[in-house]
């Protein structure tokens, strides 16, 4: 099982994701998307390549005339650590589901020319595309269909996802490292990445399913009834996905005000204060300390509303001091300062929305970024389909200067659309369920087409098929 999409989407699809990390990375000339395929072989097959041109406005496509992922692929025997043969960075992606960074060619222990030839190779990041089992019923998949490795070990078996792609960028030599902001965006590419190809999926998936209907009409009650529940299942999936985005909206937004203003992010300096406090906690703290350390970095990494994000705080955050108050208490000062950073904490995450840091960034129409914050700040708990298209509307301005303005609009109007395309089919399989249960052949044959065969081509164009 992986993903399985028709290999001119699979293509326009990956050389946007490497026009976009070009484009936006000056320090890159190069990137190639390689997809993960047909398990148990695991076979890693690059699908396209592009370089930049020196004036960075010209993108040539193509692969390499030499290369051992180019098609067919290179199955997990091939590239898999193994004693005897090079370590590929490839083999640490996949395996480990992990990032690598090649920041310095000439240390870099998973270059296969380094070890081979004693030739240094060029700067890269490689980051995993990595999609949940249970979106590719993968959770059902058998164990013994896993990969293993060269002792016989099942990999993913304790991981919630797969790996469906690999991205590789290339940097001009010392212009990158590790944890640098170049590795925060092609991750955040490679999210983009994994929800696109999960979209397209569902939609093929989706018309897969309507062409069997047609085929076998006993059939069809099951393969319907198993659609439904799915439907059901993808429908949370997309609004998870469209909050996913919009607070990616809100965090850009909030570090355009912070970057106007020339201050400091005050819900990272509030958990940098709260860690240091807590490295001076004695001996035998240590379970309590590091699993607050692990929750508190764990929130810089979420983009949630501020309602919710205050909310968490309150959860996850001040009750476990409160637990460690209560078993190492401290002194009067030092308590009232870490409730009072933790207090501020909680103002922090209401920043972007304040209505006088708004109204002092000028850098955006008045009418226009009140709107954007309105609607990025907004309830977005249920899928509002009019409130989604107004948002698609004003990314679409040019005098939005949020980074990903483009690229947030493309996602969000593929989720819109692909939203009302499963509220439509959900509609549709039930219709057809009740009439192939109650066994109405004359309903079925002059209902069902005119209820269904319609509703996937109006979408189609939404889907820009």
């Amino acid at each position: 099982m992986s993903i399985e999409i028709e290999k001119p989407v699979l293509e326009k699809v990956c050389m946007e994701v490497i026009e976009t990390a070009l484009l936006c990375l000056p320090n890159a000339f190069k990137g190639t998307v390689y997809r993960a395929r047909q398990l148990p072989e695991l076979i890693i097959e690059r699908i396209t390549s592009g370089i930049i041109d020196d004036l960075r406005e010209k993108i040539s496509w193509g692969l390499p005339t030499k290369s051992e992922y180019n098609p067919p692929g290179k199955p997990w025997v091939e590239y898999q650590d193994q004693p005897g043969r090079p370590l590929e960075a490839m083999a640490w992606c996949v395996a480990k589901q992990k990032s690598w960074t090649a920041a310095d060619p000439a240390t870099d222990a998973r270059s296969v020319r380094l070890q081979v030839e004693g030739v240094w190779e060029d700067c890269f990041h490689m980051e995993p595309v990595l999609v949940p089992k249970s979106d590719l019923t993968l959770d059902r998949f058998p164990l013994s269909k896993y990969p293993r490795d060269y002792e016989g070990n099942l990999i993913w078996k304790d991981s919630e996802y797969v790996v469906v792609a690999v991205i590789k960028i290339h940097f001009n030599p010392g212009t990158i490292k590790i944890g640098s902001h170049e590795t925060r965006v092609i991750k955040k590419l490679s999210r983009s990445l994994g929800t696109e190809l999960l979209s397209y999926q569902l939609r093929q998936d989706s018309m897969r399913t309507m062409q069997e209907l047609a085929t076998d009409r006993l059939n069809a009650c099951n393969i319907l009834a198993d659609s439904l529940r799915n439907v059901i299942a993808k429908s949370g999936l997309i609004l998870s996905l469209v909050k996913q985005e919009i607070g990616c909206l809100r965090d850009q937004w909030e570090q355009l005000l912070l970057e106007h203003r020339k201050e400091k992010d005050m819900k990272a300096e509030a958990i940098r204060e709260l860690n240091k406090v807590l490295m001076t906690f004695g001996k035998g703290s240590e379970s309590l300390r590091e699993d607050l350390i692990a929750v508190q970095n764990r929130f810089l990494e979420l983009s949630l509303s501020p309602e919710k994000a205050e909310n968490w705080v309150i959860m996850q955050i001040e009750d476990r001091w409160n637990k460690l108050l209560y078993e190492w208490p401290q002194n009067d000062k030092e308590t009232r300062m870490i409730w009072q950073t933790i207090d501020e904490l909680k103002k922090a995450v209401y920043f972007g929305k304040d209505p006088d840091i708004i109204a002092d960034y000028d850098r955006i129409p008045e009418e226009l970024r009140v709107e954007f914050v309105k609607l990025i700040y907004g309830d977005n708990e249920r899928f509002n389909a009019s409130a989604l298209a107004r948002l698609i509307e004003i990314l679409d301005n040019p005098a939005l200067t949020i980074q990903s303005r483009k690229r947030s609009k493309k996602i969000l109007k593929q989720l819109k659309a692909l939203a009302e395309t499963m509220s439509q089919l959900e509609r549709d399989i039930n219709f057809l369920l009740g009439q192939v249960l109650n066994g109405s052949d004359d309903a079925l044959a002059n209902g069902a087409p005119n209820n269904i065969v319609p509703s996937s081509k109006r979408k189609h164009e939404s889907l820009g098929i």
